[in-house]
């Protein structure tokens, strides 16, 4: 994760200081990293990162799904009815103040990633990503968008990362990122191995072996509040990259166990507030 750690410091070290809609922080703009999916998983070893999390959040986003209760119960595996009390990384957006007057429900976090992937103006762009790829890899069209700007006033949280676009070449699959605003501490990591997980999904479900991981970064930026935390992180040796393993099944029938990182052998997680 040398590329992270790289724009990372590079933010930090050169970006100007700007006072945003949720606190103080160092920004740039403009910035790619490029990781290889053969090389092992991309995920922080200077820091433990959350897999459970990042498998979870993902699914959901395959499922379609605009309610954080249901990602509630993928993440912990039981009812909602049983998970009061049990938070997910969505929880303060699907609770914030802004937002709570126009939740359909408990939880609704309106037509967010996953509702846009599966319908965007009735389009299913992930069935129609995978079909693409299986019938036409040489495509310059295997595209998914998260940004739809008919939408943006009923999203609890306009989207960050907006547009992903595969690439097939010699049987192996890539893909780019395009992330407009990008927290550098939190979000940047666990968007990583997102799209690296959904890449290698992606891969087995047409066929493929996995290629590249790039992340195109747009206004990039670290909140001032996580700059003792950035400096710990920078200062930590990076150790070797897990590998992943899991079996093939339905694209929308995996749960968070099937997805193992072995040898992943990570720094002690750094705790920063999330900033919404």
């Amino acid at each position: 994760m040398k590329e992270y750690l790289k724009a990372l410091n590079h933010c930090f070290e050169n970006g100007s200081d700007v006072k945003s809609r949720n606190g103080d922080v160092r920004r740039a703009f403009g910035y790619q990293m490029r990781f290889n999916l053969e090389e092992g998983f991309p995920i922080l070893t200077t820091k433990k990162m959350a897999w459970r999390s990042i498998v979870s959040e993902l699914l959901w986003f395959l499922e379609g799904s605009s309610d954080e209760r249901r990602l509630a119960e993928i993440h912990y595996s039981k009812p909602k009815n049983e998970l009061k009390d049990k938070k997910t990384i969505w929880t303060q957006n699907a609770n914030a103040d802004y937002w709570k007057a126009k939740a359909a429900f408990d939880g609704d976090l309106g037509r967010i990633y996953g509702v846009q992937w599966r319908d965007f103006g009735g389009i299913d762009q992930v069935q129609s990503l995978i079909k693409g790829l299986q019938n036409d890899p040489n495509s310059r069209r295997h595209i998914i968008s998260s940004w739809n700007p008919s939408d943006l006033q009923n999203m609890a949280l306009p989207p960050c990362h907006i547009m992903a676009q595969f690439f097939v070449h010699e049987k192996r699959l890539s893909c780019q990122l395009y992330q407009r605003s990008c927290d550098m501490f939190l979000g940047v990591p666990f968007n990583i191995s997102s799209y690296s997980l959904l890449t290698h999904i992606i891969a087995k479900e047409c066929g493929f072996f996995v290629g590249e991981f790039i992340h195109t970064l747009g206004d990039y930026h670290i909140y001032h509040r996580h700059f003792s935390q950035v400096k710990e992180q920078i200062k930590r040796k990076e150790k070797n990259l897990p590998e992943l393993r899991f079996k093939i099944k339905n694209i929308f029938e995996y749960f968070p166990d099937d997805f193992v990182l072995e040898n992943y052998d990570p720094h002690p997680a750094i705790k920063a507030e999330m900033n919404v």
